[in-house]
């Protein structure tokens, strides 16, 4: 419980601060968009470069992994069918199929599972497998939706390399399966930019908030609350029934794979909205609202299952 509470009061506060920054108009008119472009061009690939880099990816090959990928993949198929019959669009639909799945790991999920699972490092799979696999696949095809989607093929194929969140990944990724030592004068740089990730998203997204209407409501109602259930409900309980049914988990395990799936959405999700100028409102209601109907689902979760 306590986990739960602390982890959501650090987010709150932080989103706080930028909605009063919003408010007083610190930042200018184009303040939430410059945090934005900070984060997804800089300090982000700094971010998850260093944390690949350092990361263990034989945590990858587990049975916890696969509950994780299978939830993950069905909570985003059902949004993508359902956006495909309503004529959602390729942007919008990626958006909200990334809301409905795609959990805040990060910076919500590592204080949670030091509070509620006794062990940062049991989101490390989820944490890895979102940045190795869904993040490159999502922006490749919000790229190749938009202006990526025109032009001759070879060009085409080669927009994921012209993203730096993709390429940083993926280099996190060779310098962690090649054992390679970044010397210390290049990393640190690195780490201290990459620490400007969270807090930019965070700040960013309170920002936005201001002068906005209330969440769920306009033309982006239905995919805003399609996405909201599928995340706060959809996901944890097609991981439970993976994990206690299908791969036979339980106790610790069990409670691992269900609490990481009730994560909320990721508020990084918003930054890739805004850089690609598609869904944003989508995303930033998707994401308050999955936040706020998070808290019982943890709460009752933990309970349950702890």
């Amino acid at each position: 419980m306590q986990g739960v509470l602390s982890g959501f009061a650090v987010i709150a506060v932080v989103i706080g601060v930028g909605l009063a920054i919003g408010r007083r108009g610190y930042l200018g008119v184009h303040g939430h968009e410059v945090l934005t472009k900070l984060a997804f061009h800089v300090a982000s690939p700094a971010l998850l470069f260093t944390m690949l880099a350092g990361a263990d990816l034989s945590v990858i090959f587990s049975s916890r992994l696969l509950v994780t990928a299978i939830s993950t993949a069905a909570a985003a198929g059902v949004f993508v069918a359902v956006g495909a019959v309503r004529g959602w669009g390729v942007g919008r639909t990626t958006i909200g199929a990334l809301c409905s799945s795609y959990v805040n790991s990060g910076n919500l999920g590592i204080p949670i599972a030091v509070y509620v699972l006794g062990d940062a490092s049991l989101v490390a799979p989820v944490l890895l497998f979102q940045l190795i696999v869904v993040t490159p696949v999502a922006l490749t095809v919000l790229d190749l939706s938009g202006r990526g989607g025109e032009g001759p093929l070879w060009r085409r194929l080669l927009t994921p390399l012209g993203n730096p969140i993709a390429v940083a990944s993926l280099a996190g990724v060779v310098v962690s399966a090649t054992g390679v030592e970044i010397p210390g004068p290049v990393m640190d740089p690195l780490t201290l930019i990459g620490n400007m990730s969270v807090p930019a998203v965070l700040l960013a997204f309170g920002i936005s908030l201001h002068g906005s209407t209330a969440p769920g409501r306009g033309a982006d109602r239905g995919p805003v609350l399609l996405s909201v259930a599928l995340k706060a409900v959809g996901q944890p309980l097609a991981a439970w029934a993976l994990a206690a049914h299908a791969f036979g988990l339980h106790g610790a395990a069990l409670l691992d794979v269900v609490v990481t799936s009730a994560l909320p959405a990721a508020q990084n999700i918003y930054t890739y909205a805004v850089r690609h100028r598609v869904a944003e409102t989508l995303a930033r209601d998707a994401i308050l609202l999955s936040t706020a109907a998070s808290v019982p689902v943890l709460v009752v979760v933990a309970t349950l299952l702890g």
